[in-house]
């Protein structure tokens, strides 16, 4: 139960380090955050494959969503900023923890998916100075939905990215 309060404290304390500070010194609080959660809560022999995976393949996401119109962030680069990335690996840090409780029955994760990223991405949108080009509302619809079906791949990537010690 600690680990699990624990385990979402510093994620929301990286995620406003992220959305806050953006490219800038104050990612190095989320990367002590994430430091914190693999010395403390896990470590990168049990977590490092998910972690890689999960940045990998949010990047991928919100870069393609990016180069659709759908952000609109400050910089020109073709992929999403740093700031961003290193908020996937922070989420990543949460499915075995605090957001494990989603992982089954899978209909959570896609519940939780749909209501959640939304929120997640308006809320850091607001901060970040990120913009929704095709409007708030319709951006916010289209990511539940991508979220829906979004976290519930995570939490299979999960479950089956555990390294052997643990089978």
């Amino acid at each position: 139960m600690l680990e699990r309060l624990a385990n979402a404290v510093l994620f929301q304390l990286g995620w406003f380090a992220c959305v806050m500070g953006g490219n800038s010194l104050w990612l190095l609080v989320a990367l002590a955050v994430l430091v914190i959660h693999l010395l403390w809560i896990s470590s990168w022999a049990q977590e490092g494959r998910l972690i890689l995976s999960v940045v990998l393949l949010g990047t991928a996401v919100d870069s393609a969503l990016r180069w659709l119109g759908v952000f609109d962030f400050k910089d020109l680069s073709p992929l999403i900023p740093l700031w961003l990335m290193l908020l996937w690996a922070l989420l990543a840090s949460t499915l075995r923890h605090c957001l494990g409780w989603s992982a089954t029955p899978l209909w959570r994760a896609s519940l939780l998916g749909a209501v959640g990223g939304p929120l997640s991405y308006y809320a850091g949108g607001q901060l970040a100075g990120v913009q929704f080009p095709f409007g708030v509302l319709p951006t916010l619809i289209g990511l539940g939905l991508l979220w829906a079906l979004l976290l519930p791949l995570l939490q299979v990537m999960a479950a089956r990215l555990k390294p052997a010690l643990d089978d």
